[in-house]
């Protein structure tokens, strides 16, 4: 009978998914007053929910703009339509998970996206704000895995949000600190991402939000964003609360450099691109600044510690107690990504695990072979994975975690999410090392089985949006984790704490415990004791010394 109800169940979830796409000719238009203008979108009558797609929230910052901090608009006369999404910030297609609805590429890309439930006399609704990931050097707020609707049915108002990317976002050079009130350069995007929190504040209640109960999340480049804009004193009070999954701005994941550091890298770009100045940079059209990034070979530009975005370390501040004090909803994935990147291309032996962790740690690795068990190949693969996980993205968000926890007063929950994707629906595809797929070419080695959940495999889930991803073949119990996952959110961004009597119980994480819980997300969730907290505390350790 069990077996027949989830079977049942499933049946009736692809039904309401199959009639998502069918929506288009069921609106008609509604309007919103901000500070600047009217703007008209649309009200699903199928849904209830009406969304206003490509709202500009600054000057498009381009010309004289490029590379300075986002400019507040000018006001508008009469009806501003905002019906379909604006474009995607200049970038190349790095991810392979990355869907775009938007207006196409355009170094005008400064527009967010509001997707509402309030009725004609709502008010106060909570506010989730949700940045993108792509490593700062693409995203696009417009993408199907972020879509606002599932999470606006549960009750509040959902933003997402552009920012500027790779050069265009984060280009730092002396000339440019020079000209800047605030004498420093670079982390345009960031400050991109404080400009829309502030035209949140400024415009949500006319969407009936609350301007006084903003959470901010995000995933990967879009979870460290948000720890920077916990940290920053231009964004910490704008904040009601914080969700970061698998990401945060603390070394050894894009981590903030000092200015002169970033200065240094813009200066060499410069340098090797044949252009002799900013202004002459500034001068050139966009094709070429995208042709000269892209040969150049860099993998985006760092953030860095300004002075302005960034006084310190994000490390600094948290153990200053500087940060937002505010409640803090934090995880990642249980394989982030694969072992294979650990072990460069070398067979899971034991022999060749030792030999990977002494190169890589040559004064520390006994530790880590005491950390990382390896006694036997499926033993390797799984600490393989580990530790190329906690390398990558897991230990910067544990400290993030642990930072939070100690230096706050507010509540702090953990979370690992486990739940294996299903298999993709074309077999010519595979997926990629960091999230993602990618097309398997011929003769190329076969990836390994999935042992954990890879890096972004959540997204579509936690924001209710299984449907709308069209690659894998999504089954009843990967519905269940959605619910239960997108519910805790949902509980988290209403009220600060994700527990409520139909969901497994979520402990806060105390200061004082030497093995805080984490709530485990699969089929069957369930709070465990931290079993892998000696992993981390040993990486803090080593990482203070480098």
């Amino acid at each position: 009978m069990q077996s027949f109800t989830k079977r049942l169940v499933f049946a009736m979830m692809l039904i309401a998914a199959s009639g998502l796409s069918a929506q288009g000719n069921n609106a008609f238009a509604v309007q919103a007053r901000t500070d600047k203008g009217t703007i008209e979108g649309n009200y699903d009558t199928n849904t209830g929910i009406q969304t206003y797609f490509g709202v500009p929230f600054a000057k498009p910052p381009v010309g004289p703009l490029r590379w300075k901090a986002p400019q507040p608009m000018d006001a508008w006369d009469g009806v501003k339509f905002t019906k379909a999404f604006g474009p995607r910030p200049m970038q190349t297609n790095v991810f392979g998970d990355m869907k775009s609805r938007s207006a196409g590429v355009s170094e005008d890309c400064l527009y967010l996206n509001v997707w509402t439930p309030a009725r004609r006399n709502s008010e106060n609704l909570p506010v989730l704000v949700y940045y993108y990931g792509g490593g700062n050097v693409a995203g696009d707020a417009s993408e199907y895995r972020y879509d606002g609707e599932s999470m606006a049915k549960k009750g509040m108002v959902v933003v997402t949000t552009n920012y500027r990317l790779n050069v265009f976002g984060y280009l730092a050079h002396p000339d440019l600190s020079a000209e800047a009130p605030y004498k420093a350069s670079g982390n345009y995007g960031a400050l991109d991402q404080v400009a829309a929190l502030e035209w949140v504040k400024n415009n949500i209640a006319a969407f009936g939000g609350d301007p006084n109960k903003i959470t901010i999340a995000g995933e990967s480049a879009g979870s460290i964003g948000v720890s920077t804009l916990m940290a920053s004193p231009l964004s910490k009070d704008l904040l009601a609360g914080a969700i970061g999954e698998s990401g945060a701005a603390i070394f050894p994941t894009m981590a903030p450099v000092p200015l002169a550091d970033a200065e240094k890298q813009g200066a060499d770009f410069l340098q090797k691109a044949g252009v002799s100045s900013i202004k002459d940079l500034r001068s050139l059209p966009t094709r070429d600044i995208y042709e000269m990034y892209n040969a150049s070979g860099r993998f985006g530009f760092p953030m860095v510690v300004d002075g302005y975005f960034l006084p310190a370390s994000l490390p600094e501040i948290f153990e200053q107690g500087a940060q937002a004090q505010i409640p803090l909803l934090v995880g990642w994935n249980s394989a982030e990504i694969p072992g294979m990147a650990f072990m460069q291309g070398q067979p899971f032996t034991p022999e060749n695990f030792v030999a990977k962790v002494k190169e890589a740690y040559p004064e520390g690795f006994q530790q880590v072979l005491d950390a990382y068990p390896h006694a036997d190949a499926k033993q390797v693969e799984f600490s393989a994975t580990a530790l190329a996980s906690d390398r990558f993205i897991v230990y910067s968000t544990w400290k993030w975690f642990d930072l939070h926890r100690k230096h706050s007063d507010q509540a702090v929950y953990r979370y690992l999410y486990s739940k294996l994707r299903p298999p993709l629906k074309d077999q010519g595809l595979m997926p990629g090392l960091a999230g993602g797929t990618v097309r398997a070419t011929e003769g190329a080695p076969a990836r390994p089985e999935p042992i954990g959940a890879p890096h972004a495999c959540e997204i579509e889930y936690c924001m209710g949006n299984l449907s709308l991803v069209e690659e894998y073949a999504w089954t009843a119990d990967d519905f269940t984790v959605s619910e239960t996952m997108q519910a805790f959110f949902a509980n988290f961004i209403k009220k600060g704490d994700p527990n409520s009597l139909d969901l497994p119980n979520w402990p806060a994480a105390r200061a004082s415990e030497a093995a805080p819980p984490v709530m485990v997300l699969d089929v069957k969730s369930k709070s465990a004791p931290a079993m892998e907290d000696g992993r981390y505390n040993f990486h803090d350790s080593y990482y203070a010394k480098q």
